[in-house]
Parts: structure tokens; sequence; C-alpha cells
């Protein structure tokens, strides 16, 4: 027997019955389930990084689950349930798409030969979605209308970083070229380092230091958008390679019956230098 999309409906609505479900999932409301959420979403991209496709499915059916739940709560609400959210997500990816469903229907079939190119995709997509920007209310009512309406505030910083200059870009307000950004870049570090030696003097603005750091990672995610790298994942791979490495240090360490506790800073640099000199020589290979 294999379960079904309804199974797993069926079994939230039994989970969120008052007299009989779970006493846990019964307290549960929109607001509490966000950092599990988060949590299962990153737990997905892990996996991914990972190549981990066999913990992938789990990871997947834990998100999946985030969704059923808050569906269950939408339906208990009367504002939403399972199906709509799924009817109202599929008219709006075959809008999205007119260079797929050319008659805005998802039976609808582009003719092979006749396919729109890259450039038409592109400024149709960002027209559409512009289009559906505007027909949204503002988030409050005397809040004013901005380009940069919609892009979530809770985002990571960083990738809400990415995506307010994605969008002041496409408005014109942009650099040139990279060579402006790298310019910016030093003048940035510059800046933090006054501030912190102002700071470290009793003299400076106390929230100077972590204004000017978030002026310079703001420059350092411009930059990758220059680079067409995504910025969370180069960090992510810096993260995964220091891991390693220093994973690798622990061990020649234990293997020679040496303590890290004990160890200078230079003792210990030689080993990260000869762990990386490993690295090299087998990525030669």
């Amino acid at each position: 027997m294999t379960y079904t999309i309804d199974d797993l409906k069926n079994l939230m609505a039994r989970l969120r019955d008052p007299e009989t479900g779970c006493p846990w999932d019964t307290r549960q409301s929109y607001k509490t389930i966000v950092p599990h959420t988060l949590e299962e979403a990153y737990e997905v991209a892990d996996a991914i990084e990972r190549e981990d496709y066999p913990h992938l499915k789990d990871e997947l059916g834990d998100l999946l689950f985030q969704v059923i739940f808050y569906t269950q709560l939408g339906r208990e609400d009367g504002h939403f349930d399972f199906d709509s959210v799924v009817d109202h997500l599929v008219r709006k990816l075959v809008r999205r798409h007119p260079h797929v469903f050319p008659e805005g229907t998802l039976e609808s079939r582009i003719d092979p030969d006749n396919r729109p190119d890259e450039a038409w995709i592109k400024e149709s997509w960002e027209r559409i979605k512009a289009e559906e920007r505007a027909m949204k209310p503002a988030p409050e009512a005397s809040a004013e209308e901005s380009r940069l309406d919609g892009i979530a505030r809770t985002l990571p910083a960083m990738a809400r970083a990415e995506k307010l200059q994605k969008r002041a870009a496409r408005h014109g307000f942009d650099w040139p070229n990279i060579g402006p950004v790298f310019d910016k870049l030093h003048e940035e570090i510059d800046e933090l380092k006054e501030a912190w030696e102002a700071a470290q003097t009793g003299a400076g603005d106390p929230d100077a230091v972590e204004d000017e750091l978030g002026d310079l990672l703001f420059v350092c995610v411009n930059l990758a958008r220059f680079m067409k790298v995504n910025p969370e994942q180069a960090l992510n791979r810096t993260n995964h390679k220091f891991d390693a490495r220093f994973r690798a240090i622990e061990r020649v360490l234990e293997r020679e019956g040496r303590d890290m506790d004990e160890e200078s800073l230079e003792a210990l640099d030689a080993v990260w230098q000869a762990v990386k000199g490993v690295e090299r020589g087998e990525n030669e290979h």
C-alpha cells in the first residue's frame, strides 16, 4: 500500500483534532511553526549540498509536512486549504510561463519550432511579476509604494541583499561594470578599519563598526552578483572547506599524539598549510 497526499491531509486533520489529536500539534499556530519550517528548509539544502539523496527524500517529506500543517490551519480558520493553495499555484505558474502555456491554460502547448528566445522569456517574466506586484495591496494602509515592495524582510540578510540589489538594478540603479565594485570594496574595508580603530580608543560611535561591516558585506554581495556567483553558496562552500580542513588537523594531531589545545598558533598553522598542500595534490589528480 502506498499512501497519498489525501492520506497526509487526513493525518494532519487527526493530529489537530481538539479531542483526540496530539497535544503538541493542537497548540501550534502559524507563527509557532515558522522556526520549524525554516529549519526543515535548511536541512533540505544541506542534504542537497552533501548529495545525500536517500536522506533528501526524508527531508523533503518533513518540508512537505510544514505545508500541510499551514494549510490545515488555513482550513480551520476558513482562509484557504491545501487544494486552494495548489489551484492558486498552478494558475500562477501557467500565467507566468506563456512561453510554455501560450493560451494561458495547462492543456495548451507551445510549437517547438516557434519558441520565444531567452530575452523575450526574461522580459515577459519580469513584466508579469511587476503586474502581480501592482495588483497586491500595500502591506500597510499608510505605506508608500516602492519598486522594492514584495521582497520579504524575513529573508536571511544575504539573500535579501541580493534580491534588493537585483530589483534596484532592473530600474537602472546599479554599477556600470565590476570595476567600481572592487573600488567600493576597498573603500569599505578602509572605513571599517577606521571605525574599529576609533572604537578601540572610545572616540568612535559604538554602532559604527556594525554599520561599516554591514556595508562591506553588502558590497561583497554586489561583487558576487556581478560575478554571477551565489553568495550564500559561496560562503557555504567555504564553510564546508573550513570544516573539512579543521577536522583533518584534528586527525593529524591525534595520530601524532598531540593535543590541539596545547599547540601554538604557529604549530597549528603549519598543520593547516600541510592539509591544504595535500588538498592541492589531490585536486591535481
